[in-house]
């Protein structure tokens, strides 16, 4: 029988088939089975020398050298690095169509070159001309970066290898190709070929090498899971192109902590730090039915964010669940809950949840916020009651803001959560009171009575 010549790889877990299936066995997703050519197999050569073995070296004795890392200028980037970019580092940065990719590694190459770094941008997707555009409507010295507009791997290996930069951004690693593999750029093979050969280079001289990755549509970054094993930091840009606010956040770590996450904002001169989120969070509060500020955690710093829901009666069957910023598998449990242990049914109603400005949040912390919005919408009252500060003469008086965090146990009780003392913290910061969480409230009821006060007299919604 004759050995076959191509061979079927799944593009999302590298599994190999020598037939197309629609649903690949390995991983289980459908349709991602690539046809790609087979390599000729190379057996050992004649009279080949033995390899020598190596001598183990105990973990106490390996001398460690004090690395300086690379501070690229933008203190949350850095942050979320863990000090900077360390040399010789390989660094995968994701990210929607249009979310800043770009122009975040414009202007970390830009203030690197102003302080004296050798930098290199190498750009597979668009002309040294388009990326001058860009260039000039960023701060600092971004026209003054070198660019090479280049797609074949061998000449990009070359030029790091000929101008030896210290920091290289790779955009993206989908569009670089080896010319001796015959699969198209952005297949399995030639995104595992290209990454292991870069990342060998980066070791070899010293280079901090930011590759720019490819989304898929649900968000997960494209191409072969092998490629997130191969690099030394994934980091995953994040938020809405319609909205201002970016998050960046930290998947995979090897030289820092994956708990933290930078927050920027979309300006005409580029990305801006946004140092203090909480404050422009709580300054856009509505203080509406179906409003709660939510003190959440984002990495190792207190954020405050507000938490919207809207209940209305439906005639669909089922109604609709529509959940943006968290998960809605988890706004399913927290509805069931109020169902059965609060006495808030949504059964007839279509429910949607919002956390405003563009911010995901996948902590438990949150399920007592999502809860008490759409407690607060069903029934038409505001949370908070009438507690708050006095309104101007002439002007209704505003409800008070209620802020909260608590994990929604499936009984109806309130479970604790991560760093209770630093959102509390966060919140009196911003004058929020009362702080409803499981200190205070032991269930789910209760902090429904704490936070409706007025909740028994209100109609209900349908």
């Amino acid at each position: 029988m004759p050995r076959p010549t191509t061979v079927h790889v799944c593009s999302a877990c590298g599994h190999q088939e020598a037939r197309w299936h629609g649903q690949c066995p390995g991983c289980g997703e459908w349709n991602t089975l690539v046809e790609e050519a087979v390599a000729p197999a190379r057996g050992p050569r004649p009279g080949a020398a033995r390899a020598r073995s190596a001598r183990p070296e105990r973990l106490r004795d390996v001398r460690t050298p004090e690395i300086a890392r690379l501070q690229t200028g933008i203190r949350e980037f850095d942050r979320v690095l863990g000090g900077g970019l360390v040399p010789g580092s390989l660094v995968l940065l994701g990210g929607s169509p249009g979310i800043g990719k770009s122009t975040l590694t414009g202007m970390a190459l830009g203030n690197l070159e102003g302080a004296g770094r050798r930098t290199l941008y190498v750009s597979g997707e668009e002309s040294a001309a388009q990326i001058r555009l860009r260039a000039a409507r960023l701060r600092g010295r971004a026209l003054d970066v070198p660019v090479l507009a280049e797609t074949d791997l061998a000449a990009v290996l070359a030029t790091l290898e000929a101008e030896c930069p210290e920091v290289c951004v790779i955009d993206s690693v989908q569009t670089l190709h080896a010319a001796e593999l015959t699969g198209a750029p952005g297949s399995v093979g030639q995104v595992r070929e290209v990454a292991r050969r870069v990342m060998e280079a980066a070791k070899r001289g010293g280079c901090a090498v930011l590759l720019v990755g490819h989304v898929t549509k649900e968000g997960a970054l494209a191409g072969p899971r092998v490629l997130e094993h191969l690099v030394d930091c994934v980091l995953q840009f994040e938020g809405e192109r319609e909205r201002t606010y970016r998050t960046l956040r930290a998947l995979k770590n090897r030289f820092g902590s994956t708990n933290e996450v930078g927050v920027f904002e979309m300006r005409s001169g580029g990305l801006a730090e946004v140092l203090d989120a909480s404050a422009r969070f709580v300054g856009e509060v509505t203080r509406a039915p179906g409003s709660v500020v939510l003190a959440a955690m984002e990495g190792t710093r207190p954020l405050l964010v507000e938490v919207q829901a809207l209940v209305s009666p439906s005639e669909l069957v089922p109604p609709r669940r529509m959940a943006n910023g968290v998960d809605r598998n988890r706004l399913a449990l927290v509805l069931a809950v109020l169902a059965r242990h609060a006495g808030v049914p949504t059964g007839s109603a279509d429910v949607f949840v919002n956390v405003v400005g563009g911010v995901r949040i996948d902590e438990p912390g949150a399920d007592l916020a999502v809860a008490l919005a759409v407690a607060s919408a069903a029934r038409g009252a505001p949370a908070g009651g009438d507690e708050g500060a006095a309104a101007p003469a002439g002007e209704a008086r505003q409800p008070g803001l209620v802020a909260c965090f608590g994990e929604v146990g499936l009984t109806g009780e309130l479970r604790s959560v991560a760093h209770p003392e630093r959102r509390l913290e966060e919140a009196a910061k911003f004058g929020l009171k009362p702080v409803l969480h499981p200190g205070t409230a032991p269930s789910l009821r209760a902090a429904l009575r704490a936070a409706l006060p007025r909740a028994e007299r209100t109609p209900r919604a349908a």
